[in-house]
């Protein structure tokens, strides 16, 4: 379902005196007195602030029913490797098209009431590969998230033909999508689980798309581990030599990269993306050396998209490793920079021309939200499509897939 055309729409004054205009799907000005078309629908920010709509850089959007009562695993798992076959690796392969649905328009409905309005998404559904994007881009669209979505690759189940089905979803995905606001990527799920050829034919497809790479890199040790076995000098080292991250790609995590890595994956134009809650919670460490680049972007990794409460929790973690405040900030910053390079346009600050992705939040909640001009969220509550209905769905489809999980 395509959005409306954008309103014009008059945002404010706020709390500080500023009105925003937006037209077109961009932002025409921000200022005490903008002027103001004629016709234009205003929205309230009394006592409000205005800021540019939030961007997660590294998500999964699959795991939106995991709050719904997902059973914990039996036994704990005792190391990262434990929780991603006891938990993620299971869910995921349970995985249909009615739950990745369920998942998609709960993830992206609670993203858009928490302010989020750009998703960096790394999908996996290895026993529903193909369309499965479209899935994900329909919920995307139908409700108003800004969205870029791959499949991660992988041959953790099936070998290489499982690693062909996911890059050629990815190339279908990149080729025919005409969603509104998505864009397409390729993916490789993390470099342990994937062959030397599947990385050559991976970087080839994004050569070939001229598309970008989204991979894990160095989240675990078993990842380091695994690349030197294989006679590479790490995960890095090994994505470089076969032709597996042209110039722009995103690398989710770079917990167990030391300050030169992180320096020659900023060298060429990369990404990394910090994921602090998944990190602290799967045990995996804290990431210093990404101190050494500025293209640095923050995530969720699959938590909820409530990027104010991942950036406080970064700001604790940083504090306790002994980085500054300013160094955070820039982190968060950086996913409007990111969102910039993959969707065009400029994404903060809220200047003429920038892309009209903006929230009005008061003290205790969000209570606005607009992405390109449309308008999602009203009085914090979700107008592009019916909650109610989205909840109900998540309920019906969570215990089914609780069910399959704990069959494999």
């Amino acid at each position: 379902m395509a959005p409306p055309s954008p309103a014009v729409l008059v945002l404010g004054p706020d709390s500080s005196g500023r009105s925003l205009v937006i037209d077109g799907g961009n932002v025409v000005s921000f200022g005490d007195r903008p002027a103001e078309p004629d016709g234009a629908e205003r929205i309230d920010a009394a006592d409000c602030r205005i800021e540019p709509g939030g961007v997660n850089a590294h998500t999964h959007i699959y795991s939106g029913l995991a709050p719904l009562g997902m059973p914990p695993p039996q036994p704990p798992p005792e190391n990262f490797l434990q929780i991603l076959e006891r938990v993620w690796w299971r869910l995921d392969l349970a995985l249909d098209r009615e739950a990745l649905r369920a998942s998609a328009r709960y993830y992206v409905a609670e993203s858009l009431l928490a302010g989020t309005t750009t998703l960096i998404d790394h999908h996996e559904s290895p026993r529903f590969i193909e369309g499965s994007l479209d899935v994900l881009a329909d919920a995307c669209e139908e409700l108003g998230m800004r969205a870029a979505l791959c499949f991660g690759a992988t041959e953790r189940n099936d070998g290489r033909e499982e690693a062909r089905r996911g890059l050629a979803e990815c190339e279908r995905f990149i080729r025919d999508n005409q969603s509104e606001g998505v864009v397409g990527l390729v993916g490789l799920h993390a470099s342990f689980t994937v062959s030397d050829d599947t990385i050559r034919a991976a970087g080839d497809l994004c050569r070939r798309l001229g598309a970008k790479m989204h991979v894990h890199v160095a989240e675990d040790g078993c990842d380091v581990e695994d690349a030197r076995r294989r006679g590479f000098d790490g995960p890095l080292e090994r994505l470089f030599e076969l032709g597996g991250l042209p110039r722009g790609s995103l690398l989710a995590h770079g917990v167990h990269l030391n300050a030169e890595q992180v320096r020659r994956v900023a060298d060429a134009g990369c990404w990394l993306m910090q994921n602090p809650r998944s990190n602290h919670g799967n045990g995996v460490g804290y990431p210093p050396a990404l101190a050494a680049s500025e293209r640095v972007a923050m995530g969720t990794d699959g938590y909820p998209s409530e990027l104010e409460v991942e950036a406080a929790y970064l700001h604790q973690q940083a504090a306790e490793h002994g980085e500054p405040a300013a160094a955070v900030e820039a982190r968060i910053a950086g996913g409007h920079t990111l969102a910039g390079e993959l969707f065009g346009g400029e994404f903060a600050p809220l200047a003429p021309g920038s892309v009209g992705d903006v929230v009005v939040r008061d003290h205790r909640r969000v209570r606005q939200v607009v992405v390109g001009g449309r308008r999602v969220v009203e009085d914090a509550r979700l107008v592009s499509a019916d909650l109610d209905e989205i909840h109900a769905e998540a309920r019906e489809q969570a215990p089914r897939l609780w069910e399959r999980m704990a069959s494999l």
